[in-house]
C-alpha cells in the first residue's frame, strides 16, 4: 500500500538567494513565456511590454516566483543561445529592479544562459531537461542560487517521447532527480534552494504522468522539496479529452491532489485559482486558518 504524506508533517524552509520561505508556505511560480510559440498562450507575452505587464499582474496576485523562459519546451523554431539570451537576460534585469521581493527563476538548460541571467538577478534556475548541460548546476553553485532538478527521461531538449517505457517510472524519476540533487549539493548549491520535479509529460506518456502524481509521497519522503509543473499539460488533456484552453478544472484537481500529497512549489498559468486550491487544501490539513470565520458565531 502506498504511504501518503501526512499534511501536518512540515518540511524544511526554502530559500532562493536572499528570498526565504517558511516551512508551511506553498509557493506559486507564475509562467512568463518570452516566446512567440508557447503551447498555451501562443506568444501572448512574447513582446516586452506584454511580458512586463504580466509580471506585474502575477506579482499583484501573490506569486512568490516568476519563471521566465525564452525557448518553447516542445519542437519548433530553432532558438540558439544568443537568441535565448536576447529574449531573457535584459528582461530579468528589469524585473529584478522592478520587483526586488520576488524570486526570479529562468527556465533554461544552458549553462551560458544561466550565467548571464544570474549576473542580472535571477536566483533560481529551472532546468526542465534533467541536467542535459551539467554546467548549469555549476553555475547555480557559483552564484549561490537555487536549482530545479527535473526528470526528463534522458531526452534531448525540445524532443517528445516516443513509445517510452519504464519498468517502474517513479524508480527512474527518483534515480535521476536524486542524483542531480546530490550532485548540485556537492557542488555547493544551497540545499534549501534545490527542488526536485517529476517532470510531468517530459519523457512520459499520460499514464506515466498520472502515476507520478499519485506517487508524489515517494519524492517527498526523499527529503527534497517537490516542484510540480502541471498547468494545462497534455496528460490532463488526454485524461479528460480536453483541448489546451479547457484544462483548468483538470489542472486544479491535480493541483489539489499534489498539495495534499506534499508538493511545495506549483508552476502555473492561473495564479489566483491556484492559490484558492492551495489555501483550501491547507485549511483542510490544519496548516492554515480560514480567511474569515462568521458562520455560527453571530
Amino acid at each position: 500500500m502506498m504511504t501518503v504524506w501526512h499534511p501536518m508533517e512540515l518540511p524544511p524552509p526554502l530559500a532562493f538567494g536572499p528570498h526565504a520561505f517558511a516551512a508551511d508556505e506553498l509557493l506559486v511560480m507564475a509562467i512568463i513565456n518570452r516566446t512567440p510559440d508557447s503551447f498555451y498562450d501562443q506568444g501572448a507575452t512574447y513582446a516586452h511590454d506584454a511580458a512586463l505587464d504580466r509580471v506585474d499582474q502575477v506579482v499583484e496576485q501573490g506569486a512568490q516566483i516568476v519563471d521566465i523562459g525564452g525557448v518553447k519546451a516542445g519542437p519548433g523554431q530553432t532558438v540558439d543561445a544568443d537568441e535565448e539570451k536576447r529574449r531573457v537576460v535584459s528582461f530579468v534585469a528589469e524585473v529584478a529592479s522592478r520587483h526586488p521581493g520576488v524570486v526570479i527563476s529562468v527556465d533554461t538548460w544552458r549553462a551560458d544562459v544561466g550565467e548571464a541571467v544570474c549576473e542580472q538577478g535571477a536566483t533560481l534556475l529551472n532546468d526542465a531537461w534533467g541536467g542535459h548541460d551539467p554546467g548549469l548546476a555549476e553555475v547555480a553553485a557559483r552564484y549561490g542560487v537555487g536549482l530545479v532538478c527535473t526528470h526528463a527521461g534522458g531526452l534531448t531538449p525540445r524532443t517528445r517521447p516516443h513509445r517510452v517505457a519504464y519498468p517502474d517510472v517513479m524508480a527512474d524519476v527518483l534515480d535521476r532527480v536524486l542524483a542531480q540533487a546530490r550532485r548540485a549539493e556537492s557542488l555547493g548549491v544551497p540545499r534549501a534552494g534545490i527542488l526536485i520535479d517529476p517532470g510531468h509529460d517530459f519523457g512520459k506518456n499520460t499514464r506515466h504522468s498520472l502515476e507520478c502524481t499519485r506517487r508524489i509521497p515517494e519524492m517527498v519522503q526523499s527529503g527534497w522539496p517537490v516542484l510540480v509543473s502541471l498547468s494545462n499539460k497534455d496528460f490532463i488533456g488526454e485524461t479528460l479529452d480536453r483541448p489546451v484552453g479547457e484544462r483548468l478544472v483538470g489542472t486544479l484537481a491535480t493541483t489539489a491532489v499534489s498539495a495534499w500529497l506534499g508538493a511545495r512549489v506549483y508552476r502555473v498559468h492561473e495564479v489566483p485559482e491556484t492559490f484558492d486550491v492551495l489555501h483550501m487544501v491547507q485549511a483542510i490539513a490544519g496548516t492554515r486558518q480560514p480567511a474569515v470565520s462568521r458562520r455560527g458565531l453571530a
